[in-house]
């Protein structure tokens, strides 16, 4: 049961969660055509947005949530991987990126490629792209509590940035 082979029904997931009492589940049965459970980094970073209780789950309806969040990644990563290959390469993420509004160096998609393409392989799967941008954009939102001007340039201690970094990894 693959995301990009057939539809899978809602509410079996919904009761495939429930049985099994974890809520990764769910991003194993929607894996990429690997069979192989999305990287952990990135169920427990959806969960986090999800998870209103803080309880390191979610119920029905914030299941419904990551439901409809994973869906409409899945049509973004569809839009970008040109070429059908299941994996966004350095060009189809770096016209992801800048239709997303990012403008970024040739060296720094290499970095990118680099730190999430967990199999080594030049290209980002499926849940490696959706950390990828969860990343960029958390990034994105604490340089921006600091770049006042908004000219692309920010000033800070050592400290300050390590704190920065930290609050988003």
């Amino acid at each position: 049961l693959t995301w990009h082979s057939r539809p899978v029904q809602f509410n079996f997931l919904w009761q495939n969660v429930l049985e099994s009492h974890c809520c990764s589940t769910i991003f194993y049965l929607l894996s990429v055509g690997t069979w192989t459970p999305f990287n952990p980094v990135t169920v427990r970073s959806i969960i986090s947005m999800f998870d209103r209780e803080n309880k390191g789950g979610v119920n029905f309806n914030e299941f419904a949530g990551v439901w409809k969040y994973i869906t409409d990644w899945q049509n973004i990563f569809r839009t970008y991987d040109r070429d059908n290959s299941g994996f966004i390469d350095k060009n189809e993420l770096k016209q992801a990126l800048t239709g997303f509004g990012y403008r970024l160096s040739d060296q720094f998609y290499n970095t990118l490629i680099e730190k999430f393409d967990r199999q080594r392989k030049g290209q980002v799967a499926f849940d490696d792209f959706i950390q990828c941008c969860i990343v960029l954009q958390r990034l994105t939102d604490v340089f921006r509590r600091y770049d006042t001007d908004q000219d692309g340039w920010i000033q800070v201690s050592y400290e300050q940035y390590l704190s920065m970094v930290f609050n988003v990894v």
